[in-house]
């Protein structure tokens, strides 16, 4: 038999490093051409490794936990002489219907990824009170914090489905944190940071790392993955982007009429509405009257331009258990309202999994961050970067509202937006902002 290494791909656009999060073989076990060796986290994502080799493994060249660069030998395989080498990798695939991650494709067999056999481990188990889910849907309800045994199923024979996960953690998100948590016993908690602020903007402002008597008394978690891309781009739009944030307080009330008649519509019958639906087809419509919204600033060797782009592709902030992602949804100007709902509900699905490809966070050109979702009224989102402008979306509740001189019990909303000033003045700003409430105050503009 011969040796074979194994290097860490690249499964994203321009990736350089990745962690090891968990071996799904142990050496000496036999593997066949895309058997999942294991999972690694990105950036952006998960992903699911599969093997380029048929053979015995015989080595994990990286322990679990760790970060290793591209192109670094991670596992090796024992093969028979026969065995050629892999082709080369391509893309991650999408994450599959009903189970695991994205799935490293394009090693070895034409087959490809749909040879796989399905593993034993994803048929629906029973747990011992009796609910009926598949390995993943566990796996999702954990990092949710869902009690699997409190969720209605819809599925076949009683199988609780990836939406009775989702539809039960969204209603129970505004009360989770009704409760007031005990203090710990942990007075002081040192995050690193992952790189300085500017000279002179945090002067003053420093920390003493603990005594050797307070070790035990703080905690220290490594920056990596999701929290270290996003620390860093937040940092690198907040200190080179000027941001400018406008906001609107407005009567959403028809705009909830619109959800409520969507909901009861057969044509939505599988699809979950939201007023993110609306919020999103007012941003759009917005964009296209501002366009300068949806542009960007741009450093070049001959000086600095703007691209101003005439195609939307909607960023959408996700809180996921991996941390914030901001996957898009591609020229979304192009969708009608039920192709928009439809790319909403797997674009929030798959980011709450943890399963969004790399490819899906890339190319954004706006974003909206429903803050309404946590009960905020308003905030001053941080703009992407490589985008110009971010809208946020505050909770929608009833509250007393002047309508035609007398005061009604209305849906009220506020709208927020932060821009970079280099690409849009205050006069588009307020027009875009303007624009996206005059849309949610009455939705039936969008019939045009």
């Amino acid at each position: 038999m011969s040796t074979q290494n194994f290097t860490l791909p690249d499964v994203g656009e321009g990736l350089t490093e990745a962690e090891i999060v968990a071996w799904k073989v142990a050496p000496g076990d036999t593997v066949a051409i895309n058997d999942v060796v294991c999972e690694i986290e990105t950036a952006k994502s998960l992903v699911e490794l599969p093997s380029p080799y048929a053979g015995v493994v015989g080595e994990l060249l990286a322990a679990e936990g760790t970060t290793v660069e591209v192109g670094t030998p991670i596992i090796t395989f024992l093969t028979e002489p026969a065995a050629g080498a892999p082709a080369a990798p391509v893309a991650a695939a999408p994450a599959a219907e009903e189970g695991g991650g994205s799935v490293l494709v394009g090693y070895g067999t034409g087959g490809g990824a749909t040879s796989r056999r399905k593993r034993p481990a994803e048929r629906p188990v029973r747990s011992s009170v009796g609910v009926i889910a598949k390995p993943p849907i566990r796996k999702l309800a954990r990092d949710l914090g869902v009690d699997l045994t409190a969720v209605a199923p819809s599925g076949a024979d009683g199988e609780v489905t990836r939406d009775d996960v989702m539809k039960h953690a969204s209603q129970a998100s505004v009360f989770r944190n009704i409760e007031t948590p005990e203090w710990g016993t942990v007075r002081e908690e040192t995050v690193p940071a992952p790189q300085a602020a500017p000279a002179g903007l945090a002067r003053g402002l420093t920390a003493t790392r603990p005594s050797a008597a307070d070790d035990d008394r703080t905690e220290s978690i490594p920056v990596k993955g999701v929290r270290k891309a996003t620390s860093s781009a937040m940092v690198q739009s907040a200190y080179s982007a000027p941001h400018v944030t406008v906001w609107k307080e407005i009567d959403a009330t028809r705009t909830m009429e619109l959800v409520k008649r969507l909901k009861a519509s057969p044509d939505y019958a599988d699809i979950k509405v939201s007023p993110l639906l609306i919020m999103a087809r007012a941003v759009i419509w917005a964009a296209r009257r501002t366009p300068m919204v949806n542009a960007a600033w741009i450093e070049t060797e001959s000086g600095a331009e703007i691209a101003v782009r005439h195609y939307v592709n909607l960023g959408i902030a996700a809180a996921t258990p991996r941390g914030l992602l901001v996957p898009n949804i591609k020229d979304a100007q192009d969708l009608s309202m039920k192709e928009l709902a439809r790319a909403l509900n797997r674009l929030t699905l798959t980011a709450r999994e943890g399963k969004t490809p790399p490819a899906d966070q890339q190319g954004g050109t706006i974003t909206i961050t429903n803050i309404g979702v946590f009960g905020m009224d308003a905030g001053t989102p941080i703009i992407n970067p490589g985008e110009a402008g971010i809208v946020a979306m505050g909770t929608i509740s009833q509250k007393p509202w002047v309508v035609d001189g007398e005061v009604r019990p209305r849906w009220v909303t506020t709208v927020a937006g932060s821009f970079d000033h280099r690409v849009i003045d205050g006069d588009g700003m307020s027009r875009f902002i303007a624009d996206v409430a005059s849309i949610l105050e009455e939705p039936a503009l969008l019939v045009d």
